[in-house]
Parts: structure tokens; sequence; C-alpha cells
């Protein structure tokens, strides 16, 4: 470390030192997004996200949320665990598929304290500095200011990504009230590529760069407090917490590396995906088993629904209609459970794979995603 740097390239070693994998620095300008996110709200693309709606603008305007902030300095952190075996997940119908992110722990907290030391490294040369810290945890569009600060252009799945780093990062915002030059923002797209919107289980990129959040599977088994619509069941396969597809087929995360952070590793309790066995824990199990993950915060009646669902999925299996068939619990996870037993029987009863011609559609769709990653990701297959 050099105390000669200029405080802006000081910042930048000092991010790195601290585990990012980037910074950048950008000015509040965000005015060319307002009428995107308006037309995106009043699509009401954001389902049962009121605070999205009621933000409104707030959004895009970063000096609403902190006044006094000045410049936005932007982070991004590599999270893609070691040995994450996508394919071999997604291929067994019995075991659950958990979003790649949420396999550690919670990154909420771990980059927000990095932020906050980035932050106190900042007042040792500018006592007066005035910061807040962001990591997904408040209104401001984040991969907007992100491409501004030049790590990433906005692909087609709405995700920040990067042509060589892909978009298995997280990104974070420490707004600051100090003068600082600004970085050119990034350039780039993602040219004639559609893998992203073809692949999404449920077709919830409903043009390039929109998503209808009412539709992905992360807001339906994460952020959803709702019944997740029947016709939309059949395609969640064994994914109970989040969806990584439009990630896995996305090229440039071919060659994405993996993450330094050992909080983002996958955890013990996560080697053994049955989803039998994880349908089985009492809410106490899971308060335990779930203690500083992100997963915590869907709670356990939205964690039993969204297993109920892939217990449907699954091959027809008298164990898992036996627990079905012996449920009593939630009034909304019965739904769940009933409905699976239904699926479960059909199946049995047909002596098939699949009950639906919406199902057999998954079920290629999900084979073809399997090849993909297969041969696109041999690493992390």
């Amino acid at each position: 470390m050099s105390e000669f740097l200029p405080l802006h390239q000081q910042i930048k070693q000092w991010a790195h030192e601290l585990g990012f994998a980037d910074c950048g620095i950008t000015d509040l300008d965000l005015s060319v997004e307002e009428p995107r996110l308006q037309a995106w709200l009043d699509a009401n693309y954001h389902g049962s996200m009121h605070y999205m709606a009621s933000h409104g603008m707030m959004r895009a305007r970063p000096a609403e949320l902190q006044p006094g902030t000045l410049r936005v300095i932007s982070v991004v952190m590599d999270y893609l665990p070691a040995q994450a075996n996508f394919a071999t997940n997604l291929q067994d119908a019995t075991s659950a598929y958990i979003s790649r992110y949420a396999l550690g722990r919670d990154y909420h907290k771990l980059i927000r304290q990095r932020l906050k030391q980035l932050a106190e490294k900042i007042r040792s040369l500018e006592p007066q500095l005035g910061y807040r810290p962001f990591v997904d945890s408040a209104p401001i569009l984040e991969r907007p200011l992100a491409q501004k600060a030049g790590l990433g252009f906005i692909g087609k799945n709405s995700l920040l990504l990067h042509k060589e780093q892909g978009s298995w990062r997280f990104i974070g915002e420490l707004l600051v009230d100090i003068e600082l030059p600004i970085d050119t923002p990034a350039t780039g797209d993602c040219g004639s590529c559609v893998a992203c919107i073809t692949m999404c289980p449920t077709q919830a990129i409903v043009s390039p760069y929109v998503v209808d959040a009412r539709r992905c599977i992360s807001y339906l088994t994460i952020e959803s407090d709702d019944d997740i619509p029947e016709a939309l069941r059949p395609l969640l396969g064994n994914r109970i917490y989040g969806c990584d597809d439009c990630q896995l087929v996305c090229p440039p995360n071919r060659h994405a590396p993996l993450s330094i952070e050992a909080d983002f590793q996958r955890r013990d309790v996560w080697l053994y995906h049955d989803l039998l066995s994880l349908f089985a824990w009492s809410e106490q199990e899971f308060l335990q088993n779930t203690e500083g993950s992100a997963i915590r915060r869907i709670g356990f009646r939205r964690w039993q629904r969204n297993i109920a669902v892939a217990l449907g999925n699954a091959p027809a299996n008298d164990d898992i209609i036996a627990v079905l068939q012996h449920y009593q619990g939630d009034a909304q996870v019965l739904r769940h459970v009933q409905w699976a037993l239904t699926e479960q029987l059909s199946k049995r009863q047909s002596n098939q794979q699949q009950s639906t011609i919406q199902l057999e559609k998954a079920l290629r769709k999900n084979e073809r995603l399997i090849r993909i990653v297969r041969t696109g990701l041999t690493r992390d297959a």
C-alpha cells in the first residue's frame, strides 16, 4: 500500500485488500433509468413487492436516500463456490436445488461489514467523511450504478455482467459525501445471444432486460408470500430456493472465477439435499440449520411450501406419497401438499415420470440445460 496514491486509487486498493473483486466510483445521475423503472412498475412486474412502488423514483435518486451524497463507490464480490455441481444437482429430481449464492453465509452481513471497514479507511484520510453502506438492502438501482462505475454491463437477464468475469457476483454500494473522480461507464452488450430468455424455466424474461418478477422462480420461492400459481408449479422442478438457470447458460460465465471467500463456500448442511429429509425438519431444525444463512429469511412456512412443490415434481415415489398423505400443519403448505399428492398419485397411476404435457416440456428443457452445463461449465457441472 502506498500512502502517496491519490485517494480514489487508494480506495480501490483498499477494496481489493478487503476481498472485493472490483471497485468503481460514479456520480448520482440515474435520470435515464427513471422511465424504465416507471414502465416496469406500471406493468406490475414487481408483483407483491409493494415496497418497490412505494419507494417510487427514490431508487434512481441516491441523494434522496442519503442526503449529502456526492459519489457512489460500487463494489463487487465473487460468490461462486467450488464444486458447484449444477448439473448433478438439477439432474437428481429427489434432491433440492438451492441457488448457489445461498449455500454459505448470508452475504448481506459480510459485505456490509467490509464496506464499513472501507469507509473507516477512507475516514482515516478524510476525518469528516459521511457515509452509508448498502448491500441489496435499500431502494437503490445497484446494477445501473455498478455499470456507471465501470464494473460491467446489464445483461438481457437484467443482471450485472462482466464479459470476462461473468455474473456470479454480489454488488454493494458505499454512499459518500466527498468529491472523487468518477470512472468511465462500462460498455458492451449481449449481442445476438438470447440464451437466458430461451432457457428461463418460466419465461420470466419477457423481453431483453425486462423480468416479470411474478414468473421468476427466485421471486416465487423467496420474495412471494402467496401461493405459488398452479400453472407455474411444474416448471419449478426441484428448485426450492432461487434459480440460477439464466446464469448457467450465459457464455461469459463459462470462465467465471470461483469465490475466494471461505464464508461463501457450501456449508456442510447443504452437502445432502434429499427433499424428504428437508421436508421432515421441524421449525426449530430449520432455524438451527439456517442460522447465519440468507435462506432463513423466507421462514419455515415458505420453506415447506417450496419443498412441497418440488416433491410433487419428483418421480412417483411411495415414500413421498406417504409423507404427503400424513402431513398436518400450516394451511398454505397443506394446499401445496395436496397439489403435490395429486401429482404423485397421477404419476404412479400412469406409471410415467410426468403427468402433464407442461411437465414433460419442463423436463425436456431441464435436460437441455443439464447438457449445456456439462458442456460449457465442466468445472462446475
